[in-house]
């Protein structure tokens, strides 16, 4: 009875203030909303009802200028079965995330391995590497062209210097132009390549100094500890690759607009850089066909998915964490 007699005014004293309680968290809430909410409109403005109305879209057939005509799953038709330039895109595409991104990665690492050694003058060769990165991409892609003009370029005539008789034509030639623009992604490397720089100086040097101990070589050094211990970063730039390859587009477009001076054929010497984003680019903003270019908009983000997936689900066999649990 004691017990009882004491608890009650607590239990009174705690219901009178439960609503107080209540207006504090609800005042809480509604600031932490305030905060946010020019994320949220930003979000729903500018994200999500652009993708609800290009899904819509490509369900429909529609010129920007009349009211779009629901066709069903013609656009995805067309695309899959009658379109001759969609699989010329995926295909080119594809030549570009597998040789171009892998052949990144593979000399960044190189590269960084290189770099990681201390020595003399090294912030500057650091700074030599990291520099192409900041070169704008049309900037890039002009100065590729001007050095891979099979006429005129310093890289045929150094060449011919050197008693090569018939020099490829480069970026004129449909065999040529796809692996002279990997040579332009590996020529601005920098970006991964810090990447991978910071990665391997976070290794422990006690693992290095144990491996000497146990004379391990220098290649069974890189092979059993600095690519093990990297193989997050490489998990990294690998995803970033997948996706920046599939959205790959301005370096093709700025090259083949100057070939022809035609911007409406913009796909290079017999479609060699008819990528998948210039499909789509040319589908919405030339013909004007926004109903085929949102499907075509869908179709990429569904294939950049299932590549990530995959890269995902596989990682777990190769893809190594310090101390973490996965």
């Amino acid at each position: 009875m004691a017990s009882t007699a004491v608890d009650a005014p607590a239990v009174r004293a705690t219901r009178r203030s439960s609503p107080a309680r209540r207006r504090q968290t609800r005042k809480r809430y509604l600031t932490v909303l305030l905060f946010m909410l020019p994320w949220i409109v930003g979000f729903l403005v500018f994200t999500l009802y652009p993708m609800v109305s290009s899904l819509y879209f490509s369900f429909t057939s529609y010129d920007l200028l009349k009211t779009p005509r629901w066709v069903g799953f013609a656009n995805y038709e067309f695309m899959f079965t009658k379109d001759p330039l969609f699989w010329t895109a995926i295909k080119n595409t594809m030549f570009m995330i597998v040789l171009g991104t892998s052949l990144r990665i593979l000399v960044a690492i190189v590269t960084a391995s290189l770099l990681v050694r201390p020595r003399r003058g090294m912030k500057v060769y650091r700074t030599i590497f990291f520099v192409p990165t900041m070169v704008p991409a049309v900037a890039a892609a002009l100065a590729f062209l001007y050095l891979f003009n099979p006429a005129t370029g310093p890289v045929n005539q150094i060449l011919g210097s050197l008693g090569v008789i018939d020099p490829p034509l480069w970026l004129y030639d449909p065999e040529w132009s796809k692996p002279t623009l990997v040579l332009l992604a590996i020529w601005g490397l920098g970006d991964t390549m810090i990447i991978f720089l910071a990665g391997m100086l976070d290794v422990p040097r006690q693992l290095y100094e144990a491996a000497d101990l146990e004379g391990a070589t220098g290649w069974q050094k890189f092979r059993f500890l600095t690519l093990p211990m990297i193989s997050p970063v490489i998990f990294f730039s690998l995803i970033i690759g997948i996706i920046t390859g599939f959205q790959y587009f301005t370096q093709a477009y700025v090259i083949a607009l100057w070939q022809t001076n035609d911007a409406t054929s913009i796909g290079g010497v017999q479609n060699s850089l008819m990528f998948f984003t210039t499909r789509l680019y040319i589908s919405g903003f030339q013909n004007f066909k926004m109903g085929y270019a949102s499907a075509l908009a869908w179709v990429l983000l569904l294939i950049t998915m299932v590549c990530t997936i995959a890269v995902l689900r596989n990682s777990r066999r190769w893809v190594h964490y310090q101390g973490a649990v996965r």
